[in-house]
């Protein structure tokens, strides 16, 4: 749904709106009369701005089923779209690894949404930068050149500068920055390979991603690291970015992450690979040459928390 078409800016740039109730309209509930003369918004969304005070009835916010009798002043200033919120600096702590003053790398937790969108206007890792690093304003995406899902965790360079953002764009497009993931899949794996297959939307299920004749290319080579009784640790590089690339690529090979919700099944009775909340990737190797002075950089982070105690659970269960 897009919430910005429901709004109608007045021609000042002003959003108050002021009317008063008809006659005609005598004796009906406050929130029936609203609902007939803001026709562009929900009846529940005036609710809810009557409730939140966003609408004032002669000067006071009454509730929804008061009658009204013709001849009151309505004032409707409603708050803002969400998509503003996108644009908001906020206080959201970093783990910031390293910093000058043309890029910064993050260690993403999972959880967090790396850019605004639909559901997750704010709270994002955007907004986080924005209030860590206010020059990001003037750079468009807040320096963000690549993402990570929310649900996996690790290694994120972001630019300071215009020319900096141009830069890394160039490196990825020439698939000269390395990016290497710790991934945990279901089954077993006896050896290394790679998966060079296209990758673009699931024809009929448009929330996926999948393996399709007319994707954008796509590779992933991957080695196997560690073995367990019903599933695999393995080190994945990546040599392009495609939107849920490693989690498209080892679904494809029949051996999905674990605790992905989306390209996986339910286990719920797999102990402890069940009860893992998200898929278990972790981008924890990052190298690039840095935009301004050209040398090689390489950065390298631990596993995240949950994924090495589900790790160190699985090696105590045993082969």
């Amino acid at each position: 749904m897009n919430e910005r078409a429901d709004y109608i800016p007045a021609d000042d740039g002003d959003s108050l709106e002021a009317l008063t109730i008809p006659v005609e309209l005598g004796g009906l509930r406050l929130d029936q009369a609203l609902a007939r003369l803001f026709p562009q918004h929900s009846r529940s969304r005036l609710q809810s701005w009557l409730k939140e005070g966003f609408i004032r009835i002669d000067g006071n916010s009454p509730g929804a089923h008061s009658k009204v009798w013709g001849g009151e002043c309505v004032e409707l200033d409603p708050p803002p779209p969400p998509e503003v919120a996108a644009e908001l600096p906020e206080d959201i702590p970093l783990q910031v690894v390293f910093e000058d003053e043309h890029l910064i790398v993050i260690d993403k937790p999972a959880g967090l949404v790396v850019h605004p969108g639909s559901g997750n206007w704010s709270g994002t890792l955007l907004n986080a930068l924005l209030h860590h690093a206010p020059v990001l304003a003037g750079v468009p995406r807040a320096g963000i050149v690549h993402r990570l899902d929310k649900d996996t965790s690790g290694l994120l360079v972001v630019a300071k500068t215009l020319a900096a953002q141009t830069e890394l764009v160039r490196q990825l497009q020439a698939r000269t920055v390395k990016r290497h993931y710790w991934a945990l899949v279901h089954g077993s794996l006896e050896g290394g390979g790679v998966v060079d297959a296209p990758v673009g939307r699931h024809p009929s299920q448009r929330t996926r991603m999948a393996v399709v004749g007319n994707g954008r290319a796509a590779l992933t080579r991957y080695t196997v690291v560690e073995r367990f009784a019903r599933c695999t640790l393995l080190e994945c590089r990546l040599e392009t970015g495609r939107t849920h690339q490693i989690r498209v690529h080892m679904a494809h090979l029949g051996h999905a992450l674990v605790g992905d919700p989306v390209y996986g099944r339910a286990r719920s009775g797999d102990a402890p690979l069940g009860a893992f909340a998200r898929q278990a990737l972790h981008a924890f190797q990052l190298g690039l040459r840095h935009p301004y002075g050209g040398q090689d950089m390489l950065w390298q982070v631990p596993m995240a928390a949950d994924f090495a105690a589900l790790l160190d659970d699985l090696r105590g269960r045993g082969p």
